[in-house]
């Protein structure tokens, strides 16, 4: 049965169907608390891109290497992770096989490659995966729950949206130079500095102003305690994930002491 019209020409009741949809809107969780996707990413900084725990941590550093893929593929995003076992591959077979029968120069380009990827990548993926995957209101309540000051918060909000709307501006300045030939392999390639990391930049800049100008109207500097109807919590995968991060923690611990 079709909605019936006010005066005004306007559905009587449109407004209930959008509550109903902010309603359920609110209800999706994500497979991670958002605070378990700040350690997650946390463990990999320091132990893949830090390096920390040495030989201690080899493979521990593997399971962290592969972990953001398998959270990538639970939520459906095949492309990054079929892209990144692929690099993850190479640069394995190339540090093993290729490059101890390399010497000299060719042996130092092949180490900062495959390091660059196994180092960079994973935090990379890690990051790629929480910004995916979390609203701006399920990280503000996520540090509002581990009573973190606005000073960062806001920053860090802002930040979760200013990733994917740039990422979508570049998209759209690709689309509009591919049409005019300013593209690899096209007769004015030499021309891709100046007419898209020139609109890119100055993109940048307003994306960002933009985005601090929003966050300040919705209330995020206000003194008074902001509300969400989003809903924040730790489930099993969270808990499976904590001992899996612990797990390899202790067993790096008692690899260094030399325990085990």
């Amino acid at each position: 049965m079709p909605p019936t019209l006010s005066s005004g020409g306007h559905p009587r009741n449109a407004p209930a169907f959008t509550i109903m949809e902010i309603l359920k809107s609110s209800n999706k969780k994500s497979l991670l608390d958002p605070r378990t996707k700040l350690i997650l990413l946390v463990f990999v900084s320091v132990f893949v891109l830090g390096n920390a725990g040495g030989d201690s941590a080899a493979e521990f550093r593997v399971a962290l290497n592969y972990l953001p893929l398998l959270l990538l593929l639970a939520c459906g995003k095949w492309k990054p992770v079929l892209f990144s076992i692929i690099f993850y591959s190479l640069a394995y077979a190339f540090s093993m096989l290729v490059m101890p029968h390399c010497k000299g120069l060719l042996n130092f380009l092949i180490l900062a490659m495959c390091g660059i990827v196994l180092r960079f990548m994973p935090g990379i993926m890690t990051g790629m995966y929480v910004v995916s995957t979390t609203t701006v209101s399920e990280f503000i309540a996520a540090m509002e729950h581990m009573h973190v000051s606005q000073k960062i918060t806001i920053p860090l909000a802002v930040m979760f949206r200013f990733f994917p709307t740039v990422v979508e501006e570049a998209g759209s300045i690709n689309k509009a130079m591919a049409m005019r030939d300013i593209k690899f392999g096209g007769k004015k390639a030499l021309q891709m500095i100046e007419y898209r990391l020139i609109p890119m930049m100055s993109c940048s800049v307003k994306i960002g102003q933009e985005l601090s100008a929003a966050s300040l109207t919705r209330g995020l500097g206000g003194p008074d305690k902001r509300t969400n109807i989003c809903k924040i919590g730790f489930g099993w995968c969270d808990i499976l994930t904590f001992i899996c991060l612990g797990g390899g923690l202790l067993f790096v611990i008692l690899r260094a002491c030399k325990v085990i």
